[in-house]
This record gives C-alpha cells, structure tokens and sequence, in this order.
C-alpha cells in the first residue's frame, strides 16, 4: 500500500489551492447579491458563471506555457497574484461589465493554480498522488465552507458581500508570507508523473508512450494517449454535475421541498460540507482502493443521495440527500485529474492545461442546458438531467478501465502509470 508523506511543499500546496476553493465557493452566494446590487435578471446575473467559463478555456491554455517558461511552482504563484488583482477589482467595481470582466480574470489565473497543484502533488507523490490531491481538495472544499460564513456575517453587519474580497487577498498574502518565511520553495520541475497500475500489482513507469522501456521521444512525450481523452471527457460530465448543483439546488429546495429563498440558499452549503467530509475520508480510501473502482463507488453514492434529494419533499430530508451527493461528489476530480496526470507521463503539464478546457465545457454548457429544460418543464423535473450525467461518466469510468486494461496487457513491458 502506498504512503502518502506531507512535506511542507504538500502543505503548501494544499494551502494555495484552499485559497482558489475560498472565492470559487464563495462567489456563487454573491451572485443573487450583485443580481440585486446591478438590477438585472437572473439570466443576466448567470453571465458571471459564462464568465469563469471563458476564464478557464483561458487558463487552460497559459498554463502549459507558463510553466516550460517559469516553471511550475512559479506558475502557481503567478495564478495567485492573478486572482488577487481579480479579486481586488471585483470588490472595487460596479458596472455588469466590469464585474463580468473580473470574474473570468479570477477564474484565468484560478485555473492556472488548480493545474500547477495538481501536476506538482502528482508529480510528488507518485502511486499517493490521488489521495494527496483528494486532501487538497478536501482544503478547498473547507474553504468553501468558510466563504459563506463570512459573506453571511459581513452582510449581516450591514457592510454588504465585498468585504469578503479584501479577506481573500489578505489570505493569499499570509500564504505567501508563510511561505517565505518559512523558506517553502515549489519546485520549478519535477520528475515525470507517475504513478502504479490500476490493480495496485504492478510498479510505476515513468516512460509511458515508449513501449520499449528506453525513455520517451519528444514527439510522444507531447502526444496524449487516448486513455488522457476519456477521462477528460469523463470530467467534463462530473463538472457538469457539480456546477449544476451549485446554480440550480436552491430553486429545487424553494418549489419542491418547501424551503425559505434564504434557507434554500443556505441549504446549499450541505453539498460543500459533505464534499469536505468525503474528501478527508477519501485520502484514506484512495490509499487503499484503485482509482477507477473507486470512481465508480464515488459515482454511485452521488446517484443514491440524488435520488433522496430529489423524492424528497421536506427541507430536512432533501438537505440529508444533499449531503449523501456531496460524499460522493467529492471523489470525483480528484480521482478523475490523477489518472488523466498519470497516463499523459512526461506532458502532465500539457494535461493539465488541456484538463480545465473540459470543466469550461462542464461550466458553460450544462447550466444552460439544464436552465433551458426548466423554462419548459421546472427546475424539479429538470433536475433528471443530473442521474444521466451521473449514468454518462459511469459508462465512461468503465470504459477507461477497459482501454487501460487493453493499452496495457499484464505481460507488457511497460505497465501502465496510474495511480492505485
């Protein structure tokens, strides 16, 4: 069984991606609070989800570059800064455009942060790399949870949402002051990402493209297998089912649980919080577990606390399902970014920039899709989009690990590197 050992470069880690975890789940609160604040419909608010979109297919595409050039480490660093001056300027301006504006700045160089933790801890840690990158995210989501009590006090005290954003640049420069302080330098490259077969039975090799064993040419380092392709298409079914989840359970809770706009906006942090939960556990289980068997338990615990979410026509029962969904929704990027890092070898970094296209497509497109079904038919009946998603990357998680059960034979050289 692998063992996950945290360095201070792991805390660190851990730490930067908590502070992009601290705005992404905190903004979607703001939102309904710069709907009031600009006087527009909730269409027209909706723009600023359009807008972490765009930012995304943007980071995506920088990161790579950015990190041949400066280096990885330099690069997270760099998507910090970003999301500090974005941040600063949303707290600052009012105008729909500008605000528009600020959130697909945030969202940039937010993405060029998630890109550069996950190829540094997968790199790190190796077969560990899943349950280092579950904790990380588990640092996110705890965040996510602090957000919204901020937000709720600050509002409360009667200084509105954005004194929220004047907290987060604060604690992206505690961060880095720790940082210094304590002499943690992220390192400017790493090893090839590697990691074990899905079986848990054979060693990890850091030449995978080369089936003869001799090391990578540059031409394959850059390809990306086909195995990289279904788990990105496999992401953007579980990011779909995320930000789903995020614009729309509050009008499901308001007109099919019975519950208050104020307690069904609340509500909503039960996701957060049993996504926390389940990524704490899930470090444990991705120790113990392959990937995509365990992928496909996470999916399956999403799918029952759906179902309870959805039957459910008192708030405290549908607030219980909402729970359930977020323990298995936890798994989901984790498990999914560390087998998509793993098979790409040497073009991790590539992978990874390419990885945030997929959630833009996620993000961009299903709140639309699903928003457009509930004009028709509710947004309760169009939550059942949500269980075809889920069905969707079920179907894909299987199909991953027959392709890399197939690319790579029990007797071939070189096994594949996924983490176990």
């Amino acid at each position: 069984m692998p063992r996950l050992t945290r360095d201070k470069i792991t805390w660190l880690t851990y730490a930067q991606l908590g502070l992009w975890g601290f705005f992404l789940y905190g903004f979607g609160p703001v939102v309904p609070l710069l709907r009031d604040e600009q006087g527009t419909s909730a269409a027209v608010a909706g723009l600023h989800s359009t807008g972490i979109a765009v930012g995304a297919l943007l980071g995506g595409a920088l990161f790579a570059p950015v990190a041949r050039r400066l280096g990885r480490g330099s690069a997270i660093w760099l998507g910090l800064a970003g999301v500090a001056a974005g941040v600063a300027a949303l707290g600052l301006l009012h105008p729909l455009p500008a605000t528009i504006a600020s959130v697909a700045v945030i969202a940039t160089f937010g993405m060029m942060v998630i890109s550069g933790v996950s190829v540094v801890l997968t790199a790190r840690h190796g077969e560990a790399a899943p349950a280092a990158l579950t904790e990380a995210n588990a640092a996110c989501a705890g965040m996510g949870i602090l957000a919204p009590l901020v937000i709720g006090a600050t509002v409360g005290a009667g200084h509105g949402w954005r004194p929220v954003m004047a907290v987060e640049v604060g604690l992206i420069a505690l961060v880095a002051l720790a940082a210094l302080t304590f002499r943690v330098r992220l390192p400017h490259a790493d090893r090839p990402v590697t990691g074990a077969d899905p079986a848990g039975s054979r060693p990890a090799y850091a030449g995978a493209g080369d089936p003869t064993g001799d090391g990578p040419t540059r031409a394959a380092a850059q390809r990306l297998p086909r195995t990289y392709w279904i788990a990105w298409v496999l992401m953007a079914f579980t990011g779909s089912i995320e930000v789903c989840l995020s614009l729309w359970t509050a009008d499901v809770l308001r007109t099919h649980a019975g519950l208050s706009a104020g307690g069904a906006s609340a509500a909503v942090a039960a996701i957060v919080c049993g996504m926390f939960v389940g990524r704490v556990a899930g470090g444990r289980f991705a120790l113990r577990w392959p990937a995509v068997p365990l992928l496909l338990a996470a999916l399956t615990v999403s799918l029952l606390g759906f179902a309870l979410f959805w039957v459910a026509t008192v708030g405290w029962l549908a607030v219980a399902g909402l729970v359930v969904l977020g323990l298995g929704n936890a798994l989901h990027y984790p498990l999914v970014i560390s087998i998509a890092l793993a098979v790409a070898g040497p073009a991790a970094d590539k992978a990874a920039g390419w990885s945030s296209y997929s959630m833009g497509v996620g993000f961009g497109i299903a709140p639309v899709a699903l928003g457009w079904v509930a004009d028709g038919v509710g947004p309760h009946l169009a939550f059942l989009l949500l269980p075809g998603f889920i069905a969707a990357a079920g179907l894909l998680a299987v199909r991953l690990g027959r392709a890399l059960r197939a690319a790579h034979p029990a007797d071939e050289r070189a096994p594949i590197p996924i983490p176990a």
